[in-house]
């Protein structure tokens, strides 16, 4: 496994496209109970080398109801972006991860964690990719219908400060959702 987070790690072959050059972000073990496939690092990210240092992770570890300590043991949480550079920066955010990440390194990474019970798939870009024509026609329909791709995924929108309008406008997801997602993560973290 350190082979390969080293191989990751040193992954140059988007480099061109990236605005801040190479800098793979990922944190796996062999024990992870959990894995979290999210879009890709930001800014904040990119210049500290820690999955979900950010806004969108403080929001993320609430969600999960796990301290700092636990999200970053990586004998219980794995952390593999669809996209494991910072891709720069859109219109109207971060850039989507670039495509080249998850068909190069994903299925080797996941042919070495083989006690994994859950993977959280967190927003469009891991629905899409994972879930394929199982997913519904958007991802508020998705989330909804999360029921539909347990016990292997729980689906999840982005925890990004720039959701708080569908977080809104989306109450049940808070009110009915989050505890049963708290719930399985402490199933799968506290056997």
């Amino acid at each position: 496994m350190k082979g390969l987070l080293s191989q990751i790690r040193n992954c140059t072959i988007c480099s061109q496209h990236l605005p801040l050059g190479p800098r793979p972000i990922v944190a796996a073990d062999p024990k992870a109970k959990i894995l979290i496939i999210g879009h890709a690092p930001g800014t904040k990210v990119h210049q500290t080398g820690i999955p979900w240092d950010d806004q969108s992770g403080k929001q993320l570890r609430k969600w999960l109801g796990v301290s700092d300590e636990v999200f970053y043991d990586e004998t219980k949480i794995a952390q593999m972006p669809m996209g494991f550079c910072y891709p720069g920066k859109g219109k109207s955010g971060d850039l989507p991860p670039r495509p080249e990440c998850a068909p190069q390194w994903h299925q080797i990474l996941l042919n070495q964690l083989p006690n994994l019970k859950m993977t959280l798939l967190i927003g469009q870009y891991s629905q899409r990719y994972y879930l394929k024509s199982k997913r519904k026609r958007n991802l508020t329909e998705t989330v909804k219908n999360y029921d539909t791709y347990l016990p292997g995924y729980f689906v999840l929108p982005h925890p990004s400060p720039r959701n708080r309008f569908w977080l809104r406008k989306n109450p049940w997801f808070e009110e009915e959702v989050l505890p049963i997602f708290k719930e399985q993560i402490s199933q799968h973290l506290n056997p």
